[in-house]
């Protein structure tokens, strides 16, 4: 059986969506902290268990039987993000899974400045002494956070933000669709992937240069000064471990840290990944 953690979640649910076109539903399981919010996918045969990173003891029933486990990478940082990834892969381990994936990176790295990517490399390195097969899917940066870093960009005319670089921008959908390709041909990477992104990496001057274009409306890009934005985001709402994580990700794409791409994601998918000019297409109004 292929377990999934955080089946209900923006990228798990999609990776359990498209494994569901590659595998019988009896052979997939999900392991989720709210069963309650997985009741459509126990209804399409899916296995519904609850598991919790910061639970450990849950985690051995939600993965038992298991062949495979992805564990999809939680949204906390630091020691304690590395911790919960820890219990989930001893978790995996001991239910006697002869795999384990984890949602990685391309970017990730002990001495990398924007805060995720260490925790990435630490739980890869953790992965790498267990004994057990292991596939780190190094995903490239996903092309939601665009949404985010337009700010108020089609009310002003501006895309303000700090000095930036240039991004491999990949979807969800990509992502997810490669992982349950992986899942269903097990054993076709070993250890870290190539960088699974889309072919272009642009930085924010290109998206401003797309919005213009689709909107007929000049989007100016405007470079901010770091020690004002943070305190402008922090006004605006943005917690303030939140805003300081942001300004590391734009000093990380200054040293292009998110700038490698690679054929790798296309192949995998045998089409064309979705270029961040349809993302900006769904965000932006025609006149």
């Amino acid at each position: 059986m292929i377990i999934i953690t955080g089946g209900t979640g923006l990228l798990g649910s999609q990776i359990v969506d498209r494994l569901l076109d590659r595998v019988p539903a009896d052979q997939v399981g999900v392991s989720v902290r709210d069963t309650a919010r997985a009741a459509n996918l126990a209804a399409r045969g899916v296995r519904v268990r609850r598991g919790d990173f910061t639970d450990p003891g849950s985690l051995a029933g939600a993965f038992e039987g298991a062949s495979q486990v992805l564990i999809v990478s939680t949204d906390r940082t630091g020691e304690e993000a590395v911790a919960q990834h820890v219990a989930a892969i001893d978790a995996a381990r001991d239910a006697g899974a002869k795999r384990i994936l984890y949602t990685s990176h391309q970017a990730a790295a002990e001495d990398s400045v924007f805060a995720p990517m260490p925790d990435h490399a630490a739980t890869e390195h953790y992965l790498s002494k267990t004994g057990t097969p292991f596939t780190a899917l190094r995903n490239g940066f996903y092309a939601g956070t665009v949404r985010h870093l337009l700010g108020r960009a089609l009310e002003t005319g501006e895309l303000v933000a700090p000095a930036d670089g240039p991004v491999s921008w990949t979807t969800h959908a990509d992502l997810a669709e490669a992982a349950a390709t992986i899942l269903a041909d097990e054993g076709r990477f070993d250890g870290p992937t190539p960088p699974l992104t889309a072919p272009d990496a642009l930085d924010l001057a290109d998206i401003a240069a797309i919005v213009t274009e689709l909107t007929g409306r000049p989007i100016r890009r405007v470079v901010a000064d770091d020690a004002a934005w943070t305190p402008t985001m922090i006004g605006h709402g943005v917690p303030a471990d939140q805003a300081n994580m942001l300004l590391g990700m734009f000093h990380a794409s200054r040293r292009g840290e998110f700038s490698t791409t690679g054929p790798d994601l296309e192949t995998l998918l045998r089409h064309p990944a979705t270029p961040i000019r349809s993302i900006l297409e769904e965000l932006t109004v025609r006149p």
